[in-house]
């Protein structure tokens, strides 16, 4: 009798005592347990296969104790503890149910953010956050300190990577502090941060140190770039940049972009380089030294609207050494790039007028330290649209400008300066005719006056302190027409359902009245070089074919699919081709001649994945080619797309010697499908001189949770020029992605961007 009664005395006190844990004095909302014991008032042990509740947080342990007058839980064994937002597994853990904060040792955990905005991060959905540690506190709703453990985002049988730390801070929905970080890709320890902030954020921007880019090079060494994103809020955010080279310096630098409201938004970028004094072995053998310099870049630009129909724009693109910009960029666009500028403007409308304000400066370099300087400072610009005269077809317009012209060429301490002030003033009368569909013709009287505060010796062209006055009368007529259309219907074809040829013949005739003063006037823009008596005729056909396609995007609509123009012009004088805009050839010291090169212009798009240009000049009185410029691009769905250009320039001196450059560069990129492979490979050829200008393979491997990117590039500078210390640059570039954590490419392009954070 003795065994029953004692199994009848248990089950009757577990049916006593169960109900007496669910009562919140106990510290338990509701409470199950293999063996409960009360050893006093404020003290509950639960033993065997614990489950409790108290408010939203559930315990699952082998041992729990209670603590109901300090609200305390101490849990052994086997720990879980589980909010709506985490769970926490551990050794031992000791937990306040009333602040529901806490002491986790030897514990592993994950917790759940809040859905993202986006999940393209590395091109798969983001992960929650594990995380793990000796000793883990919670010490705040969603705050834990972690010692002598780490976390990471992906969340995988076996994480592809991971980031320890003796002490981790981490805040759910906003970041993850590490102080002597060290980041591991699959258990490998790939590098090292004394400190890391690192973004657990809902939202798809948020504030955190960027993923570094290390790098080599022959001229610079080893490099590593550092930056720090700060989300400013949805409108605004800032990158801070830190450049070391081991062979040269470093670099620090910033970028800040808005977004204010619609028309309202920019950018600016500041970077200093303080290069040291070293030597470097080029590819040959042969050893250059590179002296000590400072330098530094200004990028900026800004459209800000300013209401009732005005707005502002404003840039900068400014540099301080040419030789230092040219040398580091990465793109050939930048290498390349000879000029300087910055400018801003207000426009907008008073009264009908149209207001142009603009101050502008831009200098262009023909060595390391001569230039020539140009712009308007300021340059203020009226005009006034169309408006019938008197209620007859004639149109009357005007414009004018008021322009402080810069002029100014140094050449080393030689300085000449033939800046001046300029008035200009335009009426026009315009007489359309667009009766017929087939035909229009455009007349155009305009009467035209310019006075300048400065003149030049028509003998010397030395520049006097002399006010000038020119005057004069442009008639213009252009007629195109007449149209001549052919359409064909073919029900049949694969590619169009319908075709359409058009022929467009224009013409214009041009006369300018006699200008006495052309050799007295300082010409320093298009409105000076207007050469009077002179007749002027172009003349040319415009073929146009479009296509009514079947299927796809546009199915149903006409799509222009080729155009091709041909053009050329007479002048009555021989002195006029030189000084034509309309050509790229002119001002090129080309022999003089009645007749300009024929021009060809040819365009083609027959898909929206395929499209190309051509632009020609053809000199008649030489039967050769004075230049061509063509370019295309070619895209196969999502994952091949190629680029490719050509270019080619003829010049011939008073001598009649031939100047050639030509030039080809290309661009391949592949990805797969999700982007989770891809690479590009892309050059610059110079045919001419049989030289490779520049070549650069990049490629990268994204998973679900982490990636990498590596570029190799190879740049061959100009052996004649004493700017450059060394004749090749070899260089390559590396950075691991973590998701969650952006990357970025410094401010000269590395891995193929164009320089700024991207988070």
């Amino acid at each position: 009798m003795t065994r029953p009664s004692a199994v009848a005395a248990l089950v009757f006190l577990l049916a006593c005592a169960v109900p007496a844990i669910g009562q919140q004095e106990n510290g338990f909302d509701s409470a199950k347990a293999g063996l409960i014991d009360r050893i006093s008032k404020n003290h509950v042990k639960l033993i065997r296969a614990v489950e409790a509740q108290s408010g939203d947080t559930k315990f699952y342990a082998d041992e729990v104790e209670s603590f109901t007058d300090i609200h305390k839980v101490v849990a052994t064994g086997n720990v879980t503890v589980r909010q709506p937002d985490s769970q926490i597994s551990a050794d031992r853990a000791e937990f306040n149910t009333e602040t529901r904060l806490g002491t986790f040792y030897n514990a592993t955990g994950f917790a759940s953010i809040a859905e993202r905005v986006s999940h393209d991060a590395m091109g798969g959905q983001e992960p929650d956050v594990y995380f793990y540690g000796r000793k883990i506190e919670k010490i705040g709703a969603k705050k834990y300190r972690i010692s002598h453990g780490g976390f990471t985002t992906c969340l995988q049988p076996t994480p592809r990577w991971q980031i320890t730390s003796g002490t981790v801070i981490l805040n759910l929905d906003h970041y993850a502090f590490l102080a002597n970080a060290l980041v591991r890709a699959k258990g490998v320890p790939v590098f090292y941060l004394p400190v890391l902030f690192y973004p657990i954020n809902k939202e798809n921007r948020a504030t955190g140190i960027l993923m570094p880019t290390y790098g080599t090079s022959t001229l610079r060494g080893f490099s590593l770039s550092n930056a720090f994103f700060w989300a400013i809020n949805r409108s605004q955010d800032a990158t801070f940049m830190h450049d070391w080279f081991s062979a040269r310096g470093q670099g620090v630098g910033g970028e800040y972009r808005y977004v204010s409201s619609p028309g309202s938004s920019g950018y600016l970028r500041l970077y200093s380089l303080n290069e040291h004094e070293s030597t470097t072995v080029a590819s040959d053998g042969s050893v250059a030294s590179l002296p000590a310099r400072k330098s530094y870049e200004i990028r900026s630009n800004l459209n800000q609207s300013l209401g009732h129909g005005w707005s502002a724009r404003g840039r900068v693109d400014y540099f301080s050494d040419i030789t230092a910009q040219q040398t580091y960029n990465t793109n050939i666009y930048d290498a390349s790039r000879t000029s300087r500028s910055f400018g801003g403007s207000v426009n907008g409308q008073v009264k009908g007028f149209t207001i142009n304000a603009a101050y502008d400066r831009a200098e262009y370099f023909s060595g390391p330290t001569d230039t020539t300087l140009t712009g308007g400072t300021p340059r203020v610009q009226f005009s006034r649209g169309d408006r019938p005269l008197f209620g007859t077809p004639v149109y009357f317009t005007m414009s004018g400008e008021y322009a402080s012209l810069a002029r100014e060429s140094r050449s080393g301490d030689t300085i000449t300066d033939r800046g001046l002030t300029r008035f200009d003033f335009q009426p026009t009368l315009r007489l359309p005719f667009t009766k017929w569909q087939f035909l229009t013709v455009a007349n155009t009287l305009t009467w035209r006056a310019t006075y300048w505060t400065r003149s030049q010796d028509p003998t010397t062209s030395q520049i006097l302190d002399q006010s000038i006055v020119r005057r004069y009368f442009d008639v213009q007529s252009r007629i195109t027409g007449p149209v001549v259309n052919r359409v064909w219907n073919t029900p049949n074809n694969g590619y169009a359902e319908k075709w359409k040829h058009t022929i467009e013949p224009y013409a214009s005739i041009q006369h300018v009245t006699s200008v006495d003063n052309f050799n007295e006037v300082v010409q320093l823009d298009g409105g000076d070089y207007i050469l009077g008596g002179t007749t002027r005729v172009d003349y040319g056909v415009t073929n146009r074919v479009l296509a009514k396609r079947r299927g796809g995007v546009g199915a149903g609509s006409a799509r222009e699919i080729l155009s091709v123009d041909i053009g050329q012009t007479y002048y009555t004088d021989s002195r006029a081709g030189q000084y034509d805009y309309n050509y790229s050839t002119s001002f090129s010291g080309q022999t003089r001649s009645n007749f300009s090169p024929i021009l060809v212009r040819v365009r083609t798009s027959p898909a929206d994945q395929i499209n190309g240009s051509m632009q020609l000049y053809y000199d008649t009185k030489q039967a050769a080619i004075q230049s061509v410029t063509a370019s295309g691009q070619v895209a196969l769905k999502e994952w091949l797309s190629l680029t490719g250009g050509y270019s080619e320039r003829r010049s011939v001196d008073a001598l009649g010697t031939v100047a050639r450059n030509n030039a080809v560069e290309a661009t391949t990129a592949l990805r797969s499908p999700g982007n989770r492979v891809g690479g590009t490979f892309a050059f610059s050829y110079d045919i001419e001189r049989t030289t490779m200008l520049t070549s650069r393979i990049v490629g990268y491997y994204n998973a679900q949770c982490c990636g990498f990117a590596v570029e190799y590039q190879t740049w061959n500078y100009p052996a004649a020029n004493a700017a450059f210390p060394i004749k090749q640059d070899h260089r390559f570039n590396f950075s691991f992605t973590l998701a969650g954590l952006g990357t970025f490419s410094n401010f000269f392009g590395a891995l193929g961007g164009l320089g700024g954070g991207q988070r």
